[in-house]
């Protein structure tokens, strides 16, 4: 092998090793998950989960204390209004002792001789009214001759008012006493069943609807006002949503809604009745205290389409905050904070440039762009912390 060949096969084996070099250590392009601007109606949305209820609901209560037999409706039984729903049977007295029964037997005897005594008050009322009426007639005969003075007139008269009163008020004590008495006798008799029974107490429905929930089962004993029912209408349902006070603000009312995920072919068409000025305090998954606010949501399609929602059913609510047509619109997870302001990173070329945006105005998935993108363009979707602008970059799809 001559010199020459010797020198061409050593240059070729320094370039060969040189461009390995140059492979092995040139920098690889970065993989990146990518996507296209485009121009389209941006949303600004409140998304939580809601449940349904019935707009008006009654707690059907024991009007009395007493033993409740077993209700004989069940959930989703139909009831008209006054119809009857239960039965509660008296809560029966406690028994007398020896020494207490014979005081109340000793209570009755005095109450009758009350009696009596206010009886014998009456007839003696009675008698000096009738004598004062007759002593004034009188009177007033012989002062019309002018044989009796204006005084003795007047005196007269006031006896015959005097005795009007006395006749009153015993009238009075004797209705006393007849009380005193019957309420002697009631203590003595309370603890006694008659042949009937014990008193019952029917409860009656106070509107027409459907059963939601039986509260009370079983048969058991309840205090006056213990709930045994709830009435409603399950065709009149409303949806609430609880969302934190930071988004309530911008919800007004009258702002549309989409109900989704409720178990249906489609969605559902709702609209925002009230947001309530009281906020309450809850404690998230992660341990966090949350200032949120009930949002009430009304039903707006047909009721055809959700027949099958009940009270209490969990659905998921999209309430729309605010709506721009014809937007320019980019994933939210392109933009990334640069000093004070937002950026992206635009592919061109295969390298990826960092450009500053204006944002006008985010949601959770798209954000709108007044200023730095045109629809088209494409951008890094969640860009590494280490990439740099002008870094080389290749396309996951």
């Amino acid at each position: 092998m001559n010199r020459h060949v010797r020198r061409a096969l050593v240059a070729a084996a320094v370039l060969l090793g040189l461009g390995g070099t140059f492979l092995a250590f040139r920098p690889r392009p970065v993989l990146v998950e990518t996507e296209q601007v485009t121009r389209s109606r941006f949303e600004a949305v409140v998304e939580e989960d809601g449940r349904t209820r019935v707009r008006e609901r009654y707690v059907v209560s024991a009007p009395v204390a007493g033993r409740v037999l077993r209700l004989g409706v069940r959930p989703g039984d139909v009831v008209g209004r006054d119809d009857p729903i239960a039965l509660i049977l008296a809560a029966p007295s406690a028994l007398l002792g020896p020494r207490a029964q014979r005081e109340a037997e000793e209570r009755v005897g005095a109450a009758e001789a009350m009696l009596q005594q206010a009886e014998i008050l009456v007839e003696r009322a009675a008698a000096q009214q009738a004598q004062a009426e007759a002593d004034a007639a009188r009177v007033r005969a012989l002062h019309a001759r002018g044989a009796a003075p204006l005084q003795q007139r007047e005196r007269a008269e006031l006896a015959e008012r005097t005795a009007a009163r006395d006749m009153l008020a015993a009238e009075r004590r004797r209705h006393a006493a007849e009380h005193e008495l019957d309420q002697a006798r009631a203590l003595l008799t309370a603890t006694e069943t008659s042949e009937s029974g014990p008193e019952r107490q029917e409860v009656r429905a106070p509107v027409a609807g459907q059963v939601l929930r039986v509260l009370q089962e079983s048969e058991a004993v309840v205090a006056a006002g213990a709930p045994l029912l709830e009435l409603g209408d399950p065709a009149d349902l409303e949806v609430v949503v609880d969302v934190l006070t930071t988004e309530a603000v911008g919800i007004a009312p009258g702002a549309p809604v989409t109900i989704e995920r409720w178990g249906g072919p489609a969605p559902l068409q709702a609209r925002v009745r009230r947001v309530e000025p009281g906020a309450f305090t809850r404690v998230s998954a992660l341990g966090v205290e949350e200032q949120r606010v009930w949002v009430v949501i009304d039903l707006v399609g047909p009721r055809e389409a959700w027949a099958a929602l009940g009270d209490g059913f969990r659905v998921d609510a999209r309430i729309t905050v605010e709506a721009i047509e014809d937007a320019v619109l980019v994933p939210t997870s392109a933009l990334f904070r640069r000093g004070g302001g937002w950026a992206v990173f635009v592919v061109q070329g295969g390298l990826a440039r960092e450009r500053r945006v204006a944002v006008a105005r985010r949601a959770a998935r798209s954000a709108t762009v007044a200023d730095g993108l045109a629809p088209g363009e494409t951008v890094i979707l969640f860009p590494p912390s280490a990439l740099r602008d002008g870094d080389r970059v290749s396309t996951a799809r």
